[in-house]
This record gives structure tokens, C-alpha cells and sequence, in this order.
């Protein structure tokens, strides 16, 4: 097997979909092996593309918010691996941006999960992280999260946290009001018993 910096160096180097995204390749992640969360969103938007740095949006804003965590403890690597769905900004549709690339997952997503042993709480975010990870692709996100007790306290299903979902969380307000004081106490409580220091995050991207 192939070891998780050997693995990133790859990841940092992939083509594959370079003929497909009109903003170029940029892969944007954040592993390392002793993580004990780990982040499973979408694909990078177009401010993250920008940085580099996973979840440097408004979208990252309100997840930490939700999680009761800070950057600091965010981008500890050692803490938290951010494994989005696609690791480069697919590009801009009609309605917003168009869906992850599904040659990330298809190339390296088993291949990074079985480097990261130590995960205790995955938290999946929106429908194509839903769909690879649940696979109950007849379920809306709604159906899904409503069911996360089937899930926890291992994996849990999350809306996105875009600003573009405020009218489901506002129409949905059980989200806000039942789960999130949940996972927060969990994450809380998992953190107390961990005392690791901050490590520089492992943002794996390509320059």
C-alpha cells in the first residue's frame, strides 16, 4: 500500500481532469494519518480554488460555527482530514457550481480513506458526498438527515452550509435545534480526551 505522503504527492501532481476544468487544476485537501475527524464535503469553490485552503469560504465559516470548533483546531491536520468529493473547483453552471469530478473519487478516494485509520466521527456533507458514502440515492438530503440517529455517532449526515441553503435551514429548523448541540458535545467531549497540540495543516494542492 502506498504511503499517505507518497498518495499526496500524487494527488498534488493529478492531470486527470485537466481538459475538463475551465479554471484549471488545483487539487484542495487536508490529510494526515493520526486525524480523528473527517470533513467530506463537495468540491472547492471558487474562493477556495483562490487560496488553496479548504473551506476558506463563507461556507467553512458557518460549518466550523456548526461543529463549536476553531480554525485553529480546523486546520490541525492531526484533528481534522478534509476529503472533499472532488479535489479542484469543477467550474461554474447555471445554477451554481457544477458537481464534483467523478474521477477524484473513482482514483484516489479508497485509496485516502484507507490511509486515515484513526477517523472516529465522519461528518458528510450534501448530496454527492451522501450519495458515495450512504448510498441511498433515493433519498433527498432532507430524508437523510433526518435520519442520522440510524448513523451516529460514527458518520453523520449534513446539509451543506452554504449561504445558498440558508431557505432549508430556515424551512428546517429541527437541524439547528436537534443535531448540532448533539455532534457539537460530541466533538467537544472527543476533543478533551485528545490534547494534541496544533500541527500545521497537510493542505495538498498543486502550485
Amino acid at each position: 500500500m502506498m504511503s499517505l505522503p507518497l498518495l499526496s504527492e500524487e494527488i498534488r501532481h493529478c492531470q486527470l481532469c485537466l481538459p475538463k476544468l475551465p479554471n484549471g487544476v488545483r487539487p484542495v485537501l487536508q490529510v494526515n494519518h493520526q486525524a480523528k475527524f473527517l470533513i467530506v464535503g463537495q468540491a472547492p469553490g471558487r474562493r477556495v480554488h483562490a487560496s488553496g485552503i479548504p473551506f476558506d469560504d463563507p461556507s467553512g465559516d458557518r460549518l466550523r460555527s456548526w461543529l463549536g470548533v476553531t480554525s485553529q483546531q480546523f486546520y490541525n491536520s492531526e484533528l481534522f482530514a478534509i476529503v472533499p468529493m472532488g479535489f479542484c473547483y469543477p467550474g461554474r453552471g447555471k445554477s451554481g457550481d457544477l458537481p464534483p469530478r467523478p474521477e477524484c473519487a473513482i482514483t484516489w478516494r479508497a485509496k485516502l480513506l484507507a490511509q486515515l485509520p484513526n477517523i472516529q466521527i465522519t461528518l458528510v456533507i450534501g448530496k454527492y458526498a451522501h450519495d458515495y458514502h450512504f448510498g441511498h440515492k433515493n433519498q433527498t438530503v432532507t430524508e437523510l438527515v433526518r435520519d442520522w440517529r440510524q448513523y451516529w455517532p460514527t458518520k453523520i449526515p449534513l446539509p451543506h452550509p452554504s449561504p445558498r441553503n440558508n431557505i432549508w435551514l430556515r424551512n428546517n429548523p429541527w437541524f439547528a435545534a436537534e443535531i448540532l448541540p448533539e455532534i457539537r458535545n460530541r466533538i467537544s467531549t472527543l476533543l478533551m480526551t485528545m490534547h494534541n497540540p496544533p500541527h500545521p495543516a497537510e493542505f495538498v494542492r498543486a502550485t
